[in-house]
């Protein structure tokens, strides 16, 4: 089991000294559910390639679902930086658990109430809040990953109603989720975002097997044949393929802010086992590599966690551009991997047990510096932000 019991996070410059005493409260019931529901249960999940569904509830109760979805859709109408913090705290406990959160607030949630009608928000959001409905969000399709405006999903009209075909691929919560916020192509060609409820004759949402990554997440695919979707589900807010990126956005956000939580239990081991582990008769973090690796650990962890606060601060005055976001999740996630690599070099052969983290975080991060836009891309949206040039299309 992974000694996190200890866990303090580390906070080099202060940090605490910036965030206002709800955001902390917030940061700290999180942590503390985490300590107590996750670190205990995540090793075995992990091994078993099982998500553990009873924590759905719990997941709700602390605001993990649309924390800043306003009160009265359910949510508990918190800032950006409260929902940064909380995505820090899940994915400190594992990559997995924070993405089903990530997808259920900001790529199903965040869409119904961005571009929903009121009945839609009414219906949806408190359930999604509560947990006692799960959601997914279907873009990425099998041909069709960093280039979404070329997908194939479409649907024509019939009524009252418009007849859905196409497929999705690697869709977090699929296999479980009572709703999927699905972007297809209209007969013009247009993008649209469409509730689909699971249940609706010809949708299925097999699971996917044989993950070496995000183990204790639940990924699965979305078939639609000849679905009859009711018009009404259609989101009439906003269509294009900017509707589902302004999701992504939202999401990448928090994304930024989980790696730092990654990072953190990682950093947090090696530092605790380097005053433990006695090797020429003396612990080796009194050699000099060693804390070369752990200076150069917290220091990424500190600039990571200025990023993302700024950037939280940003969003809270609706000033965030998406290549900023770009910027802090690419760069967050690349030195959280390099700090999982080398937090398990010092853990020497002991860091590729369970009995430590980093090698579950290391492979849940490879999934982590991919999805949502991959860690190229992303350096392509930086290129294109500052040259006006675009090296994609």
């Amino acid at each position: 089991m992974a000694k996190t019991d200890q866990f303090q996070a580390p906070d080099y410059y202060l940090l605490d000294d910036l965030l206002t005493d709800e955001q902390k409260l917030v940061r700290d019931s999180a942590r503390a559910w985490v300590k107590k529901e996750i670190s205990p249960i995540i090793e075995e999940h992990y091994e078993k390639a099982t998500f553990p569904k009873h924590i759905i509830k719990g997941l709700g109760e602390i605001g993990a679902f649309g924390p800043y979805i306003p009160e009265k859709y359910g949510g508990a109408g918190l800032d950006q930086i409260s929902y940064g913090l909380i995505m820090q705290e899940l994915e400190r406990g594992d990559s997995g658990i924070r993405s089903t959160a990530s997808v259920q607030s900001s790529l199903v949630m965040y869409p119904i109430w961005k571009f929903g009608s009121e009945e839609q928000k009414q219906k949806y959001l408190p359930k999604l809040a509560s947990g006692e409905f799960m959601g997914c969000f279907g873009l990425t399709e099998p041909d069709y990953g960093s280039n979404p405006g070329g997908m194939i999903t479409q649907f024509k009209e019939q009524g009252d109603h418009v007849i859905l075909n196409g497929a999705k691929m690697w869709i977090s919560n699929a296999p479980f989720a009572d709703i999927a916020v699905v972007w297809a192509k209209n007969e013009p060609g247009r993008i649209k975002g469409l509730i689909v409820e699971k249940g609706m004759e010809g949708f299925t949402a097999p699971e996917m097997h044989g993950k070496w990554s995000l183990r204790a997440s639940s990924t699965g695919e979305l078939i639609f044949d000849n679905v009859r979707v009711p018009k009404s589900n259609i989101l009439p807010g906003k269509d294009g393929l900017g509707a589902p990126l302004s999701c992504l956005d939202s999401a990448r956000y928090g994304i930024s802010w989980g790696a730092i939580g990654a990072a953190m239990d990682c950093y947090d081991s090696a530092l605790r086992y380097s005053k433990e582990r006695i090797q020429f008769d003396k612990p080796i973090g009194g050699f000099q590599l060693t804390q070369k690796k752990l200076a150069e650990m917290i220091t990424e962890i500190t600039k990571a966690q200025l990023l993302s606060w700024r950037l939280g601060v940003l969003k809270n005055e609706n000033k965030a551009t998406t290549a900023q976001i770009s910027m802090a999740k690419r760069n967050n996630i690349e030195f959280a991997l390099k700090i999982a690599r080398e937090a398990r070099q010092i853990h020497g052969a002991m860091g590729i047990t369970s009995e430590y983290p980093m090698m579950r975080h290391m492979m849940n991060l490879e999934s982590v510096v991919t999805y949502e836009g991959t860690h190229d891309i992303h350096l392509l949206i930086t290129g294109m932000d500052v040259t006006g040039l675009a090296a994609f299309s």
